[in-house]
């Protein structure tokens, strides 16, 4: 446990670590020529990770590891959840079916995609390319950690697939902005919110874009992480029916059918939640505006320690198997992912 009385002051001392890094990413970030350029604090966070990562990391003391690992990962749901400060349900309506329609397409598309282009095209084993499959669909590494309990995968395939998530995740992060600017997606502000929602892995990734965005507005912003979100609590009919499928697959094959763990991303949940609680109005408007701003640097502390797990070295010794099947959900995200939106918000 990571704050376990043998683990608490590791931890605790990982955590700092990130915020240290975490707020020079907020200090850089409000310079004048970072502002002019639309660079935001998490994208500066993950960069500053990423550069320590590959050059001093060897120096940070092994029980650190457990505060780095709690901020990617629960200081990030927990900053998800405080994001539903920004959003109200009036909003979400406001996205209603497009969203909705462009999150089961892209979500199921990809997943069969990956799956079967992993296992068919590239040889992989089963385990691997659905682990692969629903990082890229659904949600990232908190997908493929969900997924695994399911399939009963070994932890290194695990591994594979989050590293998969964090390279092509992270190119997507830079990339859709950088494209968005020069003018390459026809799209309306809402409907590249819906298109980066949809087709981005992870959440904190899908924050990261619009507020790489000059000029973004709040709308754009918040169609994406509304998208985002319904692609995430997704994953648990996804589960559901992943379960069924090996159940039946195993009593085809003449194999016992276990019994399939269901792990739900409560933080969804409680994104939606704390979505509706804002919708009230409740709390005074300079209350949220603080909540928000603790909020980004929350966010900021989770890209941050999202870099510094991004060991290049890491991807040496993988074969090109798992490269070229999130390599071609990726794209399949990006170009398919644009046609879709173009339909769905022209049908809807």
């Amino acid at each position: 446990m990571a704050f376990s009385p043998a683990n608490r002051k590791g931890t605790i001392n990982g955590v700092i670590f990130v915020a240290i890094f975490a707020a020079a990413a907020t200090i850089i970030s409000e310079f004048e020529f970072v502002k002019a350029l639309g660079i935001s604090p998490l994208v500066i966070g993950i960069v500053i990770g990423i550069f320590y990562a590959n050059t001093l990391h060897n120096n940070t003391p092994k029980e650190w590891s457990g505060g780095i690992t709690f901020s990617a990962k629960k200081i990030l749901r927990f900053a998800i959840v405080f994001y539903g400060f920004r959003i109200t349900f009036q909003q979400i309506a406001e996205v209603g079916m497009e969203g909705f329609m462009v999150s089961l397409i892209m979500l199921s598309t990809t997943f069969v995609l990956g799956t079967w282009a992993g296992q068919k095209l590239f040889k992989m084993d089963r385990d691997t390319s659905m682990l692969s499959a629903s990082g890229a669909s659904v949600c990232g590494a908190a997908a493929v950690l969900a997924t695994e309990p399911v399939l009963k995968a070994e932890e290194h395939k695990a591994a594979i697939a989050v590293s998969m998530v964090v390279l092509f995740g992270t190119i997507a992060m830079f990339l859709y902005p950088l494209l968005y600017n020069m003018g390459f997606f026809d799209m309306s502000a809402k409907e590249f919110g819906i298109y980066v929602g949809g087709t981005i892995h992870e959440v904190a990734q899908v924050v990261a874009v619009p507020a790489s965005v000059p000029n973004a507005s709040a709308e754009m912003a918040n169609s994406a992480v509304i998208v985002k979100m319904t692609r995430v609590i997704m994953i648990a009919p996804m589960l559901i029916i992943l379960g069924i499928y090996l159940s039946y697959t195993a009593k085809r094959s003449g194999g016992e059918a276990g019994g399939v763990k269901l792990v739900i991303p409560w933080f969804a949940v409680y994104f939606i939640g704390m979505a509706g609680f804002n919708s009230l109005g409740i709390v005074p408007q300079n209350i949220v505006e603080i909540i928000n701003q603790i909020d980004t640097f929350l966010l900021t502390m989770a890209m941050t320690a999202l870099g510094i797990g991004t060991v290049f070295s890491k991807f040496k010794g993988l074969g090109l198997a798992p490269v070229y099947t999130s390599g071609l959900m990726f794209a399949w995200l990006m170009v398919g992912g644009y046609f879709i939106t173009k339909w769905v918000v022209a049908v809807f």
